[in-house]
């Protein structure tokens, strides 16, 4: 899908949503504007472009709870313009949305999900304007559910999922899973289930690699008490390809969320399974971002490496909140290994972390603390890059409606790979209407 595609998405979905507004709906919009400057803007280690940009964009959120139809809409669409032209003009567009229609109450709904963002070409250099492409996974079909008596019920599940990249070609594909699921309620708090799902992957270009299907057997476990919510799943999983080998591999995955106080809570999450690009992007809001830098022009480039390639992931994660009224921490470690099944090349292993810090000043100012680090090794290349952002953002509201911001970034990359290293410092002033 072209970038200019992806915009078209976006805005489509903009347009649906402003004309479908209803009262039992929520549907809140704004504009901004603002300027910014960098003192290397394409993040090289040497002749660093110092350049100025100025920044409008347009962001959105819906929000619907009814009967027949719900709805969790997310989405940004921004112009950068390089005043001094370093680089091509950039319209980038961000977007999160499910939603879902009951066409019969506990029975039959259908459900489209929709994740558009921005990837980097290669993860192998640095996040500069050439090196960024727009990414969309579109997931649509339906969810059957049926009882097989109190406390037996099940649910079947088939879905379409569209994978497109504006420019790696390789990671254009069309996907269809099968699922079927078997609830045991053992108490009002507690359900085992059983779980079979098989996907079929084929790929739009003949280069990206072989189609394959993908097959899941796993029991799971779900606890919700008080203070305490507990998720397991242990399996087994096959990926057979087409005039390839077919491997296996055992599948675990742990989610335990503890809420210690009513402003606290310690999340551990972890997993060792199948993955691609396609899955991280459509569960990328679930997980910690690695070493995205927070943007204050409200769109991130991500650390996905879009290609069509399989590999054994191994997350593990801590992610610890504080939400107070005058104060809000998040401290997340991360550990993240990628083991790719057929080209070894982006092979990765990363160690790292993030913490944002929240300090309301004033009832209508607050002034946010962001750092990230991580430390990913290359393996069949023998390369380590350690890169670590950090910075500041002064929010003021001065109005119901209008509100400012300004913002501090530092960027550092030390790489053993000549030429990969870097260090940029970048600031941002900007305006905002949110109706």
């Amino acid at each position: 899908m072209s970038t200019y595609r992806t915009r078209n998405c976006v805005l489509g979905s903009m347009l649906v949503i402003a004309s479908t507004g209803a009262s039992a709906a929520q549907f809140d919009y704004g504009w901004r504007v603002g300027v910014g400057h960098s003192d290397n803007i394409g993040l090289t280690e040497t002749d660093p472009i110092s350049q100025n940009m100025l920044i409008p964009g347009f962001d959105f959120s819906y929000q619907q709870e009814g009967s027949t139809f719900q709805a969790d809409v997310v989405g940004n669409l921004e112009y950068r313009d390089y005043l001094a032209h370093a680089f091509d003009n950039q319209t980038l567009a961000q977007l999160a949305g499910q939603a879902n229609w009951t066409v019969l109450p506990e029975r039959l709904d259908f459900t489209v999900r929709d994740v558009a963002s921005v990837q980097p070409l290669s993860t192998f250099s640095s996040n500069a304007p050439d090196n960024q492409q727009q990414t969309n996974v579109l997931t649509l079909g339906p969810t059957l559910r049926f009882r097989l008596n109190p406390t037996v019920r099940g649910q079947a599940e088939l879905r379409y999922i569209d994978s497109r990249a504006s420019k790696t070609n390789e990671f254009d594909s069309s996907r269809g899973l099968l699922a079927l699921r078997l609830f045991k309620d053992l108490s009002p708090t507690a359900s085992l289930s059983a779980n079979a799902e098989t996907e079929r992957v084929t790929f739009d270009h003949a280069d990206a690699g072989p189609a394959y299907n993908r097959t899941q057997l796993f029991v799971s476990s779900v606890s919700r008490l008080s203070q305490l919510d507990v998720n397991a799943s242990v399996g087994w999983s096959r990926l057979s390809f087409d005039q390839a080998q077919s491997i296996n591999t055992p599948l675990a995955r742990l989610s335990v969320a503890w809420r210690m106080t009513p402003n606290s809570t310690l999340l551990l999450r972890g997993a060792r399974q199948y993955g691609d690009a396609a899955e991280d992007l459509i569960n990328q809001l679930d997980q910690n971002p690695g070493e995205s830098a927070p943007a204050p022009s409200n769109i991130n480039t991500g650390a996905t490496v879009i290609s069509s390639q399989v590999y054994t992931e191994r997350r593990y994660e801590v992610v610890y909140t504080y939400v107070g009224t005058r104060w809000n921490l998040r401290i997340a470690p991360l550990y993240r290994n990628f083991d790719y099944v057929n080209d070894p090349t982006d092979s990765q292993r990363g160690r790292g972390g993030t913490l944002g810090l929240d300090y309301r000043l004033h009832p209508r100012t607050t002034l946010s603390l962001f750092g990230n680090t991580e430390s990913m090794e290359y393996n069949t290349m023998a390369r380590t890059d350690r890169t670590t952002n950090f910075g500041l953002i002064l929010a003021t509201q001065r109005t119901e409606h209008w509100s400012w911001n300004a913002s501090f970034t530092r960027r550092v990359r030390h790489s053993d790979t000549v030429g990969a290293s870097y260090h940029a410092n970048e600031i941002y002033l900007g305006v905002a209407y949110r109706r």
